[in-house]
């Protein structure tokens, strides 16, 4: 009997009769898994996030992220009475004395990986420079007047903000909740771990699944706020009715041109953005920079990207265990992303609607629609709806426009959010 106790003490077991919430976390795992595999939405990261979430949640494997007040009492042996009073700000300036190999030790390899390449801010900046090395801002330039849409979804980041804060969430988590409407994981994820790292793993679930809900929540709002006269604006014949007056001769130098130009102005305007947007940029830069630059553009969009994809997704998951998820604020935190993806997406059909209003040259609404950040499943999707009532309504390349526009709008919007918020 007492070898069967010692074996049933060694395994798992054990531990979920003592926690049974892991069970549910386990759940929700296999749940990620299941959407990210056989529905292939986001599998990049809700394959990696899931499976974060999976061996976190299975006790005694120590692959969960450890919280900072137990690294603080495991390894400054600060009594947890102790660490109770003392303010947030505190507890960080007393981790930047904790050696990181220390946190390995105690806290095992997923908590070093996290208090060193996620709470220091590092991979989301280097995921951005692998979406800009595949980000071609050719639709964008070419349509610049598009482009303003991208700034107008981002509206979604605001109310939500506002309506959080109704909600209980401190000026700090709102805002965090908030930048789920920008629709862009790394952003989210980013503004988080500055503004509200207790509220990491929700906020990124919820950020990833309404991105790989795009396909059902543009259609949805679309229904809602246009009708089909207004989806069957052909924007190539409003381009042959109005055609522009300013053409670009060198497309090419002004592809080069614009990353460093629109870098510099980022960052005298918003400095707290250039980490995003900075990245981003340069990653874009050597893109089209061409030949002299190929081997940087193919290890950015390649190794490296998909090395930081790797890391933030499992790391992400493994912030997720029953004791932080399992709560009310989780569940206002669905809601509120839901909200804020929706009103993005609405902010950007209206906002065309009063250009409309006051322009001969008439803009799809659709084109508001792909404010946001998904680049280009939001273009894609508004494409199709184009397609369905006009067969001939081709406006993905100017969905485009909007779209890549609303990745640099959101970066930004963070960049405020960042600099007032903390």
């Amino acid at each position: 009997m007492e070898i069967l106790r010692n074996i049933y003490e060694m395994t798992a077991f054990s531990g979920f009769a003592e926690n049974p919430a892991s069970l549910a976390m386990i759940s929700l795992a296999l749940l990620l898994l299941y959407l990210g595999i056989r529905k292939q939405f986001e599998p990049l990261l809700l394959v990696p996030i899931g499976f974060g979430v999976l061996i976190a949640n299975f006790p005694g494997g120590a692959m969960d992220v450890a919280t900072v007040d137990y690294i603080l009492h495991e390894v400054l042996h600060i009594d947890y009475s102790a660490l109770a009073q003392m303010a947030v700000e505190e507890k960080e300036q007393l981790m930047l004395t904790v050696p990181i190999t220390s946190i390995a030790k105690k806290a095992g390899i997923m908590s070093f990986l996290y208090y060193s390449l996620i709470k220091t801010g590092l991979l989301p900046p280097i995921i951005f420079m692998g979406v800009g090395a595949l980000t071609d801002f050719g639709p964008m330039l070419r349509n610049l007047r598009l482009a303003f849409f991208g700034a107008a979804a981002q509206i979604g980041i605001f109310t939500v903000m506002i309506s959080a804060l109704a909600a209980g969430f401190t000026i700090q988590q709102a805002g965090a909740l908030g930048i789920i409407g920008g629709a862009d994981g790394p952003t989210a994820i980013y503004t988080t771990i500055i503004l509200a790292p207790d509220l990491l793993g929700p906020i990124a679930i919820a950020a990833y699944s309404y991105m790989a809900l795009v396909p059902v929540i543009i259609p949805f709002v679309v229904r809602l706020t246009t009708n089909k006269k207004e989806l069957r604006i052909n924007m190539r014949q409003q381009d042959k009715l109005y055609p522009s007056k300013t053409p670009i001769k060198n497309i090419k130098a002004v592809k080069i041109a614009f990353p460093i130009v629109l870098g510099i102005l980022v960052s005298i305007m918003v400095p707290s953005a250039t980490p995003l947007v900075g990245m981003l940029l340069f990653g874009n830069l050597i893109k089209e920079s061409g030949a002299i630059t190929e081997r940087l553009h193919k290890a950015a969009s390649g190794g490296i990207m998909n090395t930081a994809t790797i890391f933030l997704g499992l790391c992400v998951g493994a912030t997720m265990t029953a004791e932080t998820f399992l709560n009310l604020d989780t569940l206002k935190i669905v809601v509120g992303g839901f909200l804020a993806f929706a009103i993005s997406v609405a902010g950007g059909i209206y906002a065309v609607k009063v250009y409309n209003l006051f322009s001969k040259k008439k803009i799809n609404p659709l084109i508001g629609a792909t404010g946001l950040s998904a680049v280009p499943m939001a273009s894609r999707v508004a494409n199709e709806i184009a397609l369905k009532e006009d067969p001939q309504n081709h406006i993905l390349q100017y969905a485009m426009a909007s779209n890549i526009s609303g990745v640099i709008g959101s970066a930004v919007a963070a960049g405020v959010l960042i600099t007032f918020l903390s």
